[in-house]
């Protein structure tokens, strides 16, 4: 290419340039003036602001109701394993006259489930106080026994998504009957 050519081929490109600045404000203002709006450059943030579409709605409805099913299946695990629990201590018990480590150990795992049970419920940490306690250890550990199971039973009848206030206090009672039989000497 001659020099000449050079310098006319860069002038057109001054020229294109110029035409191509001079004409986007012109196709944005009759976009404009025709109804038409061009929308901003995205960054990001106008997917936050949006209203979530009805599928998304869905797939957030159907992912609590799962996590409702599964954590209602905990609970009913919580309570099968008490009141199973709950014979083995009191077997336990009577074979040997007395708590075993072991047999502590498993009394720890009721107080923990038993608390489990409670939180699942809808229930706090009240402390609640027994109308008649247990005056031995053999008569606490065939109440213990008892309770586990019909905590497991009141467990299994209640409805997932409801707050069951007879749960709550067969629990807490529960709980305080375990406190008892830790001052309990643990021999017979």
């Amino acid at each position: 290419m001659t020099p000449s050519l050079l310098k006319l081929a860069a002038g057109l490109g001054k020229a294109l340039v110029v035409i191509t600045l001079l004409a986007l404000p012109l196709t944005s203002s009759s976009a404009q003036s025709l109804g038409q709006t061009i929308p901003p450059a995205s960054d990001g943030s106008k997917k936050a602001e949006e209203p979530a579409s009805i599928v998304e709605e869905e797939m957030r409805a159907k992912r609590a109701i799962k996590e409702a099913d599964r954590e209602h299946q905990e609970n009913l695990a919580r309570a099968r394993d008490l009141s199973s629990l709950g014979v083995a201590i009191l077997t336990s018990f009577k074979e040997k006259s007395g708590l075993d480590p072991e047999a502590i150990k498993k009394l720890d795992k009721v107080e923990k489930l038993a608390k489990g049970i409670r939180r699942a419920a809808g229930g706090s940490e009240d402390k609640g106080e027994m109308e008649k306690p247990p005056k031995d250890l053999a008569s606490a550990m065939e109440m213990l026994s008892d309770l586990s199971h019909s905590l497991k039973e009141k467990v299994e009848k209640t409805p997932k998504h409801v707050i069951s206030a007879v749960v709550i206090d067969e629990a807490n009672l529960l709980l305080e009957l375990i406190r008892i039989i830790h001052t309990l000497p643990a021999k017979v």
